[in-house]
């Protein structure tokens, strides 16, 4: 039986790496010491993996068959993208693969009718370069990344990815070898429209209230009242990326989740937080 050791989940928007100096002094302070601390926190449980969970931006997946889930079974993987590079200002990285974990996801998640894509190749944004460069800035923990449909209609829903993340954390447990140490990192959101309307605004009354209720670990209750159409209403394109949160929430299972930071930061055109859930 393996052990899950974390359960994380925190934003990915670039302007975290590629234009952090437009945010003001005590946002920039705030969100790379949170940031830094979540960092130190997931390094302190030696994880042997990380299984990820993030929004893809139409950069892999097909749009006019759009699976919910993909999961990249490769060995290794490389990033960012050639046209994200200079957008977000990070310098090129590799991070190994766990092809053996990937495998036993997509395999044992069909025994729970969960119907997995899978791929080899997949480009990396702002998705994963921007949490691995504070999550694990050296990229020594092996990654399996879940590229999730958060954009295109018809979305998964929160029920949806709230049980995924209930079979993933059981598939770790069960399926996997005694003294595997597995990591769950969920990243998308806060609220942010890009090149929508509100794309120079930031909800903060819905991220305070969003952050709120996962604080306070009653998951029916956040299924229930934070629906993908609350999300739209603070910022239609961006916040529906939450649906990741609630993966990592599923595997958490009904535990309140700690806010480590969070500012609604204009100039970085998102709402930028990261939280924890206990484990014990």
């Amino acid at each position: 039986m393996a052990e899950i050791v974390a359960i994380v989940a925190l934003s990915h928007a670039p302007g975290l790496t590629g234009w952090l100096d437009k945010a003001s002094p005590a946002e920039q302070e705030n969100l790379v010491r949170g940031f830094t601390d979540l960092g130190k926190m997931v390094r302190a449980t030696r994880p042997d993996v990380i299984v990820g969970i993030a929004n893809d931006h139409i950069l892999n997946l097909p749009l006019d068959n759009t699976p919910d889930f993909c999961v990249g079974t490769a060995d290794a993987w490389h990033g960012p993208a050639p046209w994200f590079k200079d957008w977000l200002n990070v310098p090129d990285y590799a991070v190994r693969g766990h092809r053996d974990l990937a495998r036993t996801i997509v395999r044992e998640g069909a025994a729970d009718g969960l119907r997995l894509a899978f791929s080899e190749k997949l480009l990396f944004d702002d998705n994963w370069s921007v949490p691995l460069y504070y999550l694990t800035p050296q990229h020594d923990v092996p990654l399996v990344p879940i590229h999730m449909n958060c954009i295109v209609p018809p979305l998964p829903s929160t029920r949806l990815c709230y049980d995924f993340g209930r079979s993933l954390a059981r598939i770790i447990r069960d399926k996997r070898p005694a003294g595997e140490r597995v990591a769950i990192m969920a990243t998308g959101g806060l609220s942010h429209d890009p090149g929508g309307p509100k794309y120079f605004h930031v909800d903060e009354a819905f991220d305070r209230w969003f952050l709120d209720l996962v604080a306070a670990g009653d998951d029916e209750r956040t299924i229930r009242e934070c629906t993908l159409d609350k999300m739209r209403e603070a910022g239609d394109g961006g916040t529906t990326e939450l649906l990741a949160w609630f993966t990592a929430m599923g595997a958490a299972g009904n535990r309140p989740a700690k806010t480590i930071c969070y500012e609604p930061s204009v100039a970085l055109r998102c709402g930028m937080g990261c939280v924890s859930w206990s484990l014990h």
